[in-house]
Formats: C-alpha cells, structure tokens, sequence
C-alpha cells in the first residue's frame, strides 16, 4: 500500500496544528529548584566541577569535637583514574541551621597517584562550627 504525498502533508499538517493547541497554564508557578546550588546546603561531601566527578570520590568523612568545642573533619578522598591527578580542596564550616560562620579554609592543592585515597583534615577556628562542606574541584 503506497501513502500519497499529499495525504502524508495533510496528517503532519494536522498533527502539528493540534500539538500548537496544547493548553499552556499560566501562574502563579512554585519555584524550581536546582540542584547545582542546593547541593552545598544538602551534603557534606561536593564535587564542583565535571572533571572532579569524573576522577574524584570521597570514601568516607570523619568528624570529631576537640576538647576546646571546635569542629574537626577528615576527608578521605580517593583517585578514581590510573593516572595522577592534582585538584583542590577545601571545607566551609557552618552553624546548627546550615549558614556559614564565616569560616571557610582557603583551596589547597591535593596531588593524588593513581588510585590512591589521601586523607585530608580539616579544623573549624570556632566552635560555632556544627556542620561543614568538602568541596573538591580541578586544580588551576
């Protein structure tokens, strides 16, 4: 059974005529919400970049209070690739509800061989440090 040409034009014609006539709803709209921002608030562990993804993962997170109340993380954090690799690193700390007290350590630069896992520490100058962020990203 061959389909005419013309036939053919009139039922895309049509289709797309009434796929136009979708009811588009109109506000209010709740917020979207990405995850690109969000994640810094949520976990405790953050890779910033695609490249870190990739090569980079955490193993686990330790922490501890020391005995002057201040807040102590240690990062193990693994090369996923066969290849050395050099990112960098470093931790915001942040109160009970989650906002920063302004104490953010400085990136350093963490050189990893291949698939090896480093620990890497962390220490809040405060003790209103309750939580804290890991964040790892390719190396400048």
């Amino acid at each position: 059974m061959k389909i005419k040409p013309s036939h053919l034009f009139a039922a895309l014609a049509t289709l797309a005529f009434f796929a136009g006539c979708a009811a588009v709803p109109t506000g209010p709209f709740l917020p979207q919400d990405t995850t690109r921002f969000t994640l810094e608030n949520t976990e405790k562990f953050v890779l910033l970049d695609q490249p870190a993804q990739f090569s980079v993962t955490c193993t686990g997170l330790q922490e501890r209070t020391l005995a002057d109340g201040r807040l102590e993380v240690v990062a193990n954090v693994k090369n996923r690739e066969s290849r050395r690799i050099q990112v960098q690193i470093n931790c915001v700390f942040k109160d009970d509800l989650g906002y920063s007290t302004s104490d953010e350590t400085p990136f350093q630069t963490l050189i990893l061989a291949e698939n090896s896992t480093e620990a890497v520490r962390f220490t809040a100058m405060n003790t209103a440090a309750k939580k804290y962020t890991v964040r790892v990203r390719q190396a400048r």
